[in-house]
């Protein structure tokens, strides 16, 4: 772990891994509800976490996170988040191969998983899931589409996302789905969050 002091009153936390920002962020957020931690945002990134609006001084925090006890990142309680998709993809086919199941599988294989939010970025909206073992990692493709459709389900990496909007991108399109990501009207606004817990529901194909 690696703490590198940003501005005057922020603190960006390294860490080795995707699962151990998690757990750190989690850690975090329980320090910061219990009142041993005054910051005003906690942000999870793939491999860091930013601490911004920091009460206690940075430097000094920089110094202290290193010694601290990091839990494994604990069960949520709160009930997942389910999202209903079509898995009408594009690339569907191209998974299976990736993944060496017949196509039929792909559906089966994602919809049993659970996924967690592990952070959000991209996009307003858009959160990176994790949950799929390793196994399932997939690569981007060569050539990016000059156009995503909002609600497109997608798989990238170790990553599981939903685009919130029409934009451009390179990940392997598995799915669509008619939930709404990102709503100005709702609050808060974007559906998932950082921790969040999620389910994607299989729907019949359009």
């Amino acid at each position: 772990m690696r703490a590198l002091p940003v501005g005057d009153r922020a603190l960006l936390v390294e860490v080795s891994s995707g699962e151990t920002a998690q757990a750190l962020h989690a850690e975090l957020l329980r320090r910061r509800a219990e009142g041993s931690l005054s910051v005003r945002e906690i942000v999870p990134a793939a491999r860091t976490v930013l601490l911004d609006g920091l009460d206690d001084d940075p430097v000094r925090l920089a110094e202290r996170l290193p010694t601290w006890h990091i839990p494994p990142l604990p069960a949520r309680a709160d009930a997942a988040i389910e999202i209903p998709v079509r898995y009408d993809g594009p690339d569907l086919a191209d998974v299976a191969a990736l993944w060496g199941v017949a196509e039929h599988e792909v559906p089966e294989i994602h919809a049993a998983a659970e996924f967690r939010v592990a952070f959000c970025g991209f996009a307003p909206g858009f959160g990176y899931l994790t949950g799929l073992p390793s196994r399932y990692d997939v690569p981007r493709r060569a050539t990016p589409r000059t156009t995503v459709p909002a609600g497109a389900v997608a798989l990238a990496g170790p990553y599981t996302g939903v685009y919130p909007r029409p934009s451009p991108g390179g990940w392997q399109l598995i799915g669509t789905t008619d939930a709404l990501l990102w709503d100005h009207a709702r609050v808060p606004a974007a559906l998932l969050a950082p921790g969040a817990r999620v389910r994607f529901v299989s729907a019949r194909r359009s």
